[in-house]
Order: C-alpha cells, then sequence, then structure tokens
C-alpha cells in the first residue's frame, strides 16, 4: 500500500489529520514525523506566559490525531531527504520511505547567531524549549533561587508580546523587571502607528524597560552584555529575533528562496510531482507572504485533498489561493489586545475575548473525540 509521509506537526499537518479525521481520508498508509507527541499551540503562548491559561490547554496533542485515523507516529526529528530513493532520514540513522511526502516543520530561533545564547538563553520558537525554561524560571523565582528578571532581546511583534506577557505576571514580584531589547531605533518595525503607540502605551504601563539601538554582544549567566559597555541583569534571557529556516533543508535538492522550500500554487515543491510543503518552512512562489499562522489554518484544507490526489496519481490538484489581508490580534499582557487589519488598529478588553474565544476554537477544532 501507499505511504504519505507528513514530516512535522506544525499547524497545517495537525489541522490535515483532524480533516481527514472527519471523513474524505487518504486511501493509503499514513505516518507522521515528528519530535513530540503533543505540541503547543503558538496563539496561545503569550497567554500561557502571561498566566491566562495553563499549558495543558496549549496542547495539541498528535498521537490522538493520529490514532483517530490509523496513522502511524513516529518520534524523531528529520534531518534529510533522497528523491532518488524516496526515503526520509532521522537524526537517529533511520530511513523512513515515502510515496508522497509532505513537510511542515517550521522555523526555528537561531541559537547560534548570539554568542551566549545556547548555553544561557532560550529561542522564543520552537515553543517546547522555551515553555520548559518559563516553568522551570518562575519555579525558581518563588523558590527564591533566582532574581525576577527577565530580558526579551527583539521588538517585533512576538518580542512585544512577551514581554507584555512576563511583565503582567512578575507583576506582583518585588523588585521584577522585564527588559525589552531592540537592535533598530525603534520598535515594531512595519506595524500600523496607532497599533505601536497602543503597544508602546501598555509596555510603558508595565513598566517594561524598552531600549532601542542596542545591539547584543553576548549572553551570559548573570543576563545581557550590550555594545558599547552596557548591560541588562537577567535570570532569563528569551530570542524573539526573526526565525530562520531549518538548515537541513539546504541537503535536500529542493528549489528554495531564502532556505524556505518553494512551491507552487497547488503547495508543491517546485519541480516535485509528490514532495508538498506548507506553513512556515514554504514559500508561496506565486504570491509571497510573511509568515504568519493564518496561511497554515487555510493551506491545510487544500493540503489534504492535494495529498489524497498525489497518492492516488491524479492531477487535478487544486490550487491554493492566500487571502492578501488577515486580522492580527496582539496581546497586551492583561486581558486585553490590540485588533489590526488594513487601516484599523483598536484595542480593548473585547478584542482578547474575541482572540480567545479563536484560540480556544482553533484547538478544540484539533481534540477528536475519545
Amino acid at each position: 500500500m501507499a505511504e504519505i509521509v507528513l514530516v512535522g506537526g506544525g499547524h497545517a499537518h495537525a489541522l490535515v489529520l483532524a480533516r481527514w479525521a472527519r471523513g474524505a481520508r487518504p486511501a493509503s498508509r499514513v505516518t507522521l514525523v515528528t519530535p513530540e507527541r503533543s505540541v503547543p499551540y503558538t496563539g496561545m503562548l503569550p497567554g500561557y506566559v502571561a498566566g491566562h491559561y495553563p499549558r495543558e490547554a496549549l496542547r495539541i496533542d498528535l498521537s490522538r490525531l493520529c490514532a483517530a485515523i490509523g496513522a502511524r507516529l513516529v518520534e524523531g526529528r528529520a534531518c534529510g531527504l533522497d528523491e532518488g530513493t524516496e526515503t526520509v532520514r532521522l537524526e537517529d540513522g533511520r530511513l523512513l520511505p515515502f510515496d508522497v511526502l509532505s513537510l511542515d516543520i517550521g522555523i526555528h530561533g537561531r541559537t547560534d547567531a548570539l554568542p551566549g545564547l545556547r548555553e544561557h538563553g532560550v529561542g522564543a520558537k520552537p515553543l517546547g524549549p522555551f515553555s520548559t525554561a518559563w516553568d522551570g524560571f518562575l519555579r525558581d523565582v518563588s523558590q527564591g533561587g533566582a532574581a525576577p528578571e527577565a530580558a526579551v532581546i527583539g521588538g517585533g511583534v512576538a518580542g512585544v508580546e512577551l514581554a507584555l506577557a512576563m511583565a503582567f505576571r512578575l507583576r506582583n514580584e518585588r523588585r521584577a523587571k522585564v527588559t525589552l531589547i531592540e537592535r533598530s531605533e525603534r520598535l515594531l518595525e512595519g506595524a500600523h502607528g496607532r497599533t505601536r503607540r497602543r503597544l508602546a502605551a501598555a509596555l510603558n504601563l508595565w513598566s517594561v524597560r524598552v531600549l532601542t539601538g542596542a545591539a547584543v554582544e553576548a549572553v551570559t549567566e548573570r543576563g545581557v552584555r550590550l555594545e558599547g559597555g552596557g548591560f541588562v541583569p537577567a535570570s532569563l534571557t528569551v530570542a524573539a529575533t526573526g526565525p530562520v529556516p531549518y538548515p537541513w533543508l539546504e541537503t535536500t535538492g529542493l528549489t528554495l528562496e531564502d532556505g524556505y522550500v518553494s512551491v507552487d500554487g497547488c503547495l508543491r515543491a517546485l519541480g516535485q510531482a509528490r514532495i508538498f510543503a506548507a506553513g512556515d518552512c514554504a514559500h508561496l512562489t506565486r504570491s509571497p507572504r510573511e509568515k504568519a499562522g493564518v496561511y497554515a489554518v487555510r493551506e491545510a484544507p487544500v493540503l489534504a485533498v492535494n495529498l489524497c490526489r498525489a497518492v492516488e496519481g491524479r492531477r487535478d490538484l487544486k490550487p491554493y489561493r492566500p487571502q492578501r489581508n488577515y486580522m492580527k490580534l496582539v496581546s497586551m499582557g492583561e486581558r486585553r489586545a490590540v485588533l489590526e487589519r488594513g487601516l484599523l488598529s483598536v484595542s480593548g478588553g473585547w478584542a482578547w475575548r474575541l482572540k480567545d474565544e479563536i484560540d480556544r476554537r482553533f484547538v478544540s477544532s484539533l481534540t477528536p473525540p475519545r
């Protein structure tokens, strides 16, 4: 029997499995390759950091999704593929054959981009290591083993959200201090002006120290050393700088764009009949878009259909047409959020409740009945 191999437990693949569980599943074996049996939902991460959600609320149970359709789950991390033999290579040396392959491995924070980060800090992505580091930090603070001081490197939306969430969570700790460090001269490059002002006001409200025009020299056990001699004390240092594609994709022979798998209008890797990619690891050649979870969500129904058709040898694949604009909801630490779409930028508790409802509904949709 033919085999579809899904490499990576990203949101697109999770939604594909959920869709197949509801019907229209492929007439083939299905294998999911993932380092973890469950993954956290990225959209709820700031709420988890702020204390609005327990860690369990973020959990997408990939093993249950696989069980719902009788798919095999292989715990492991892919590190290469061979087009000639149609096999995926795992870090432990195992080789998995495929007839149709789909990549949804996401992106990651480069722990080697900043000296000392790998040893003394953590990237905001992937979320598993970050959430473990955050839980450990909170435990140490509560037991008096660490000062309630955290540093976030990167002043984009992800960094600002994390800094606000941390400051809100630590609001009752004496001498708590969260510092946001950005290399350029202002935060939130590319954001709507009103969105930037609203989030700047929130940073001020929760006493987040903001350092712009500050280049990091190294991360140390005691904090962040800045170029020019400055030092930011921190028991926890998190890098929320721009994530990058996994380097092993460079060895695959697939056509890449800046390290991302170039796909056509049907989410197929360019020049490949049976290899697909979706989510943040894919580059949409016909309609390039920024990296955002909304695209992975919208790609999933198309990917689910096309994988079924490809394994049957059909050529009538379904096209994916990404939307031009989408609604952004940015958490503000407390139960408030900024909603931005196009020229509209508004904020309030109602926006957070809207985000909360959307996020909970999404996680619920990925929870098959027992």
